[in-house]
């Protein structure tokens, strides 16, 4: 088992905070600073970001979810709030349907479940990337990782549309009016989770970062309701 590395600020309920690809906990700097007053703010570097070491298991969202189940017993946390960013927010799924008994209210940010969700551009924009990092001839370590981070972009769906029905968690999904995947499949998320809120944020994929005011209060009045 690895040692993750975190920020942990606030006292009361725990929110847990899932960082994106190739980020870290310090992402959500607005959402710790706001929320940490309320609430027991946990943000988590996830396996191989961060300060959190790679280890041996597989780099997958599928094993993020296990690392989860794993930080949570470790710190003797049995129930939170959930806050996962864009592939946290894909954890976040995972993890509440698995483990639905350690998940008071979810948040979804960025969610999407399958990479032809995500928009044209952003799938070509990927590419590109892939046939940069392999013809990259500087260190094969980075390389590797940055190949890495693009399958979890990529990579089969860790959770299937129907398996949404399974969330019993009252859930928040909220997205950018221009994020990375298409409106649609967002709505598509929101409508197969039984208990959810769909609301839409004027701005991009980062909403945590360029449109944090608005973010923070939907989310603020959503675990106090």
């Amino acid at each position: 088992m690895i040692r993750h590395n975190y920020i942990d600020i606030g006292e009361g309920k725990p929110l847990i905070l899932l960082h994106g690809n190739g980020a870290d906990g310090s992402y959500f700097i607005h959402q710790i600073n706001y929320f940490s007053s309320k609430y027991r703010v946990i943000a988590v570097d996830s396996r191989g970001h961060g300060k959190t070491p790679r280890g041996e298991k597989p780099f997958t969202l599928l094993q993020f979810s296990e690392d989860l189940h794993a930080f949570l017993d470790t710190h003797a946390i049995k129930r939170a709030h959930i806050l996962g960013f864009s592939d946290g927010a894909n954890v976040g799924i995972r993890f509440a349907i698995d483990y639905p008994e350690y998940v008071d209210k979810l948040i979804l940010s960025g969610a999407n479940l399958k990479y032809s969700s995500l928009r044209i551009s952003v799938r070509m924009a990927i590419r590109l990337l892939e046939k940069a990092n392999s013809t990259f001839s500087g260190d094969k370590d980075n390389q590797t990782r940055r190949s890495e981070l693009l399958q979890l972009m990529k990579g089969e769906p860790v959770t299937g549309v129907d398996e949404l029905e399974r969330i019993q968690a009252e859930t928040l999904v909220i997205a950018g009016t221009m994020d990375l995947m298409y409106g649609s499949h967002t709505k598509l998320i929101a409508s197969k989770i039984p208990n959810s809120r769909l609301e839409f944020v004027k701005g991009n994929h980062s909403l945590a970062r360029r449109s944090y005011k608005a973010f923070n209060e939907i989310i603020d009045d959503f675990l106090q309701g």
